[in-house]
């Protein structure tokens, strides 16, 4: 394989905020409750005219722009997601048309909060393979959508929100993709999952009063697995390429919940101040996290060229992911 770099990060958040003081008034919770379970104070949510691919072209666009590039020389598109605008066509379908990607190709690739990870990998052996130049990774999700309001475990935890990542070839011998460590647990499914809409129990009368159409946890099941897995696969994968913890210079965790991602880094051996944290404000936007906490830790300083820096993730199924790249931008 060819060497393959990140050569340009995109995010875009919607400019509503909802506070906790907000959820305050809208269920039986506080805000020092949130606080202490999620590390969450707030979170940005979209206005009802806002759908997953105008957050998604929005995130796309700023990555164009800051590499210097235009959507006609982009190869292909993965649109990481679980709320897509429809189930038929692909979000990456309706993305590609108004970002004028011409010559592109894509597809919808869904692994909850893995997704951007799954999507990394992907893109990296597209780019690698020497079959493409140009691929976005884009994460877009409006959990707002699929949330409960009436239901205070899981309405506090999610947030609406984008980023991009545009993957090109790298330098030979420079900064770029070193691994990735994949994997499925098929066995966690119902511990967190929307029940209906799907072929097994199509939309009825009695799915929506049920409430089956939106988010429904088994929390702890799904902190005691993050926790777990999540570091594994990340202790895994540094092996792999004779790498330590202590060889990390930020590691960017899918933001689900505060206390799993200081769990998982205390369990790899990696030191709080080299982990990105930002769910404070934006709360988990599943395949979004990653994408925009990237942005903010170039942004702020944190991550620079040569730097590596890992990538993380649990989601729903369960799925899990773990990518490493040597910084290039």
């Amino acid at each position: 394989m060819r060497n393959v770099k990140i050569s340009a990060v995109g995010a875009w958040v919607p400019p509503r905020v909802l506070t906790n003081a907000d959820l305050e008034k809208m269920v039986d919770t506080t805000n020092e409750w949130i606080l202490e379970r999620t590390g969450i104070r707030e979170r940005h949510i979209a206005d009802p005219e806002i759908a997953t691919s105008d957050m998604a072209l929005n995130a796309a666009r700023i990555a164009l722009e800051e590499r210097g590039t235009t959507a006609e020389d982009v190869d292909a598109i993965i649109l990481c997601t679980v709320t897509p605008d429809h189930m038929f066509p692909s979000t990456a379908c309706i993305v590609q048309h108004k970002l004028g990607a011409k010559h592109a190709w894509g597809f919808d690739l869904v692994a909850a909060c893995s997704s951007f990870v799954y999507g990394l990998t992907t893109a990296a052996h597209l780019v690698g393979s020497g079959s493409h130049k140009k691929v976005l990774v884009i994460g877009s999700d409006t959990m707002s959508r699929i949330i409960d309001y009436k239901d205070r475990s899981t309405c506090v935890l999610f947030g609406d929100g984008a980023g991009a990542f545009l993957i090109e070839p790298g330098e030979e011998g420079g900064p770029g993709f070193i691994g990735f460590r994949n994997e499925l647990d098929g066995s966690g499914g119902e511990a967190l999952r929307m029940p209906a809409g799907g072929s097994r129990m199509p939309p009825s009368h009695e799915t929506i009063d049920k409430r089956l159409h939106f988010v429904h946890q088994e929390g702890q099941a799904v902190f005691k697995f993050a926790v777990r897995r999540m570091g594994e696969i990340s202790s895994e994968l540094l092996a792999a390429h004779n790498l330590k913890p202590s060889d990390v210079k930020l590691m960017i965790p899918h933001q689900a919940n505060r206390r799993i991602i200081l769990a998982c880094a205390d369990r790899l051996g990696i030191p709080h101040d080299k982990v990105l944290i930002n769910i404070e404000r934006y709360g988990n936007t599943t395949s979004g996290t990653i994408p925009i906490a990237t942005r903010e830790a170039i942004d702020t300083g944190r991550l620079e060229k040569g730097d590596l820096v890992l990538f993380a993730a649990v989601g729903a199924g369960f799925t899990v992911g773990a990518n490493l790249w040597r910084w290039a931008i």
